[in-house]
């Protein structure tokens, strides 16, 4: 029998569950609360009984004994800087979460629930690689502006999780390759893995780097200055146009990579010339960090959900594969990434780091 697993990762309207049994999917779903249901409550922390009470119920109704699980793994949230790694929710990791150091996120609701699941049934909880993770070089921090140093802050899972299947694969260890990681979906970042370290990054979450579907990217700073201070916008207002509202989203108006595919094959040459703007900044990250390797790369990893676009990656490949050979792992995986996660310690082939 293998070990079971409840796996926990919920987002700012849905909580996505997977039920596994090893590496196995048994069952997953994505369950969906209404913006009214959310707005209901005061906090993220304070939707945590109410998340808690959709899952328990829904797996009553699927019939399972949740009895049988052997360890519960939730997305790590807004922690503070850690390495990358399991850990175990302990008192003081849960404290962080539920106060949120670095900010509110519903992934704070992941070690949340997945403690109080796993307290519940006397099994362990984990979380893995949060968006926090942070390996960073000393001298990568430096901006140039000592009150803006620069912060890691990526998708830290997926990332982890295809570096170390591509090791994996190759038949080599994570901690002996040096890889850059592109993970591009509604953000984008650009990881180099040094022996087993995301050793820099641009903060994806605030949209540095590369523009992506809803970030603006590293924007001219005299510029955004003169905009935050001419008196025609709100703060808010501005991080919109940074986070969720730059992008394509605010050249097209759409954050979907097919929508532009198609604008692009129906002709539409502002389209394509913003795909190709695209791929030059995705294509001069990687570069940058390729840099940071000292040009010894073994590998190119290129993920996330615009990974399946066939046109954006033989963009890259044809800019970029004189730096290394491409390995392409379309999508995200979080569910199997998390439970992965816990394996390893449950497995012993690695232990819970202390938080």
């Amino acid at each position: 029998m293998g070990l079971k697993s409840l796996i926990i990762n919920p987002g700012s309207t849905s909580t996505k569950i997977g039920i596994f049994e090893d590496e196995n999917l048994l069952f997953d779903e994505t369950l969906r609360h209404t913006t009214e249901e959310i707005n209901s409550y005061e906090s993220i922390f304070a939707q945590k009984d109410f998340r808690k009470n959709i899952i328990l119920n829904f797996l009553k109704e699927k019939n399972f004994d949740i009895n049988s699980l052997d360890f519960v793994v939730g997305r790590g949230g807004m922690l503070k800087p850690i390495p990358g790694g399991t850990y175990e929710v302990t008192d003081a990791l849960l404290e962080d979460l539920k106060v949120g150091v670095q900010g509110q996120h519903a992934s704070n609701l992941g070690g949340i629930l997945a403690r109080e699941i796993g307290d519940s049934l006397s099994i362990p909880s984990y979380i893995v690689d949060p968006v926090v993770v942070d390996e960073m070089e000393d001298i990568a921090r430096f901006s140039g502006c000592p009150a803006l140093p620069r912060v890691s802050k990526f998708h830290a899972l997926n990332q982890k999780a295809v570096a170390k299947r591509y090791a994996k694969e190759a038949g080599k260890k994570y901690e002996d390759l040096n890889l850059i990681v592109v993970h591009m979906g509604g953000g984008c970042s650009v990881g180099p893995h040094k022996n087993g370290k995301v050793i820099d990054i641009f903060n994806a979450l605030d949209g540095d780097g590369a523009f992506s579907p809803e970030r603006a990217g590293a924007v001219p700073p005299g510029a955004l200055v003169k905009m935050c201070f001419s008196g025609k916008y709100s703060e808010k207002e501005v991080y919109k146009m940074l986070v969720g509202e730059g992008g394509f989203n605010a050249y097209l108006g759409t954050n979907d990579m097919r929508d532009v595919d198609k604008m692009v094959e129906d002709g539409d040459a502002k389209a394509k010339e913003y795909r190709d703007a695209f791929i030059l900044q995705m294509s001069k990250d990687i570069g940058s960090m390729a840099c940071v390797l000292n040009g010894k790369v073994d590998q190119i990893i290129v993920t996330g959900g615009i990974a399946y676009d066939k046109a954006v990656v033989a963009g890259l490949k044809e800019r970029c594969e004189w730096i290394a050979p491409f390995t392409v792992y379309p999508g995200e995986d979080e569910l199997l990434a998390l439970a992965q996660g816990g394996l390893r310690v449950m497995n012993k082939e690695e232990e819970a780091k202390p938080y």
